[in-house]
């Protein structure tokens, strides 16, 4: 039995990485039906909680169906990040996770999430004041350190776990290299390896299909797998990696009919949720993942990228929809 705290899983966890503008409402709704096992907001600001700001409150939506359900919230200051925590707390997740891994300049600038990797006695204070100050299991995602000379993340772990959270989420990189290399796991490794360390480790970056999942998970044995831009126009991903795991099975990808059935579906719910202009606005970063692999795709994904209603944009893709099969080649 893998469990989270309180959170009981049946099989191996798969986790979809919170992401801002992505991971969504709708788009936690499909990856849910295909099979992710915990699903997060987009990240919020505890500034932005704490202002009353639309945008930040709107976050923390959610729907029974994604449970279990996890709010990240992030900032760079104890009082703040601790009155975030407790306003988080009222919508009723699961659980309660600290951003110390953006990496974004905006953020990490200000010495939040990556950002105040590099100044570990303030990320311990704002995570042991965050645990203390709520009822519901408390998180951490973060990556190996703030550059080359700080890979601290043994350590980092170890006082994390001693303020109190009840699961570390690793990404594989520094504050430094962002996305630009691959994902280093040795360090992530050698945390789960620490006899010290009893609290779950989540391994994450560069799970992208079965294959390169079981082998993060066989390699260095982490409790789970969070996965994060590999899923973009990609909710099936969970299904695929799930069946590897399981059996060995490479499933095949999804056939045309599928894609459009699900891109209707994510683009339905997002308008729904956020309105028209905006939906059709930010589901744009998901169209080429969800036609990988059709040749005839790019004129279709211009006008797409193009299109300013929903309307428009369901017309393309009953158009891709009744392409002759005969050229496609997926």
């Amino acid at each position: 039995m893998y469990k989270i705290a309180n959170i009981e899983f049946d099989h191996y966890p798969l986790l979809l990485a919170p992401m801002e503008d992505v991971s969504d409402p709708p788009f936690r709704y499909l990856c849910k039906l295909f099979g992710a096992d915990l699903v997060y907001s987009e990240f919020i600001s505890s500034d932005g909680l704490i202002r009353d700001s639309e945008k930040s409150i709107k976050k923390l939506d959610f729907d029974a169906f994604e449970r279990p359900f996890g709010v990240q919230i992030f900032g760079n200051a104890v009082e703040p990040m601790v009155a975030a925590a407790k306003y988080a707390a009222t919508a009723h997740p699961d659980l309660i996770d600290i951003n110390f891994g953006c990496p974004v300049k905006k953020v990490a600038s200000k010495g939040a999430g990556s950002g105040i990797m590099n100044d570990i006695p303030k990320m311990v204070a704002i995570t042991e004041a965050v645990v203390k100050a709520v009822d519901i299991p408390v998180t951490v995602k973060t990556r190996l350190g703030y550059d080359e000379a700080h890979k601290e993340i043994v350590d980092i772990a170890e006082r994390l776990q001693d303020a109190g959270i009840a699961a570390l989420t690793i990404h594989g990189r520094l504050r430094t290299t962002k996305y630009s290399e691959p994902a280093d796991w040795t360090l992530i490794g050698a945390v789960k390896d620490n006899p010290r360390m009893h609290i779950p480790i989540i391994g994450n970056g560069d799970v992208v299909d079965g294959p390169s999942a079981k082998r993060y998970r066989d390699t260095y044995g982490v409790d789970g797998l969070m996965i994060g831009r590999a899923t973009y126009g990609n909710p099936w991903l969970f299904r695929e990696i799930r069946r590897y795991l399981e059996t060995g099975e490479v499933m095949p990808r999804p056939d045309l009919q599928e894609r459009v059935r699900v891109a209707k579906i994510h683009l339905e719910r997002s308008v729904d949720w956020k309105g028209e202009r905006v939906a059709v606005m930010e589901i744009r970063k998901h169209w080429s993942a969800y036609f990988k692999g059709y040749p005839n795709f790019k004129p279709f994904k211009m006008r797409l990228m193009e299109a300013k209603t929903a309307s428009e944009v369901n017309s393309i893709l009953m158009e891709i929809e009744n392409q002759s099969s005969r050229s496609l080649n997926l």
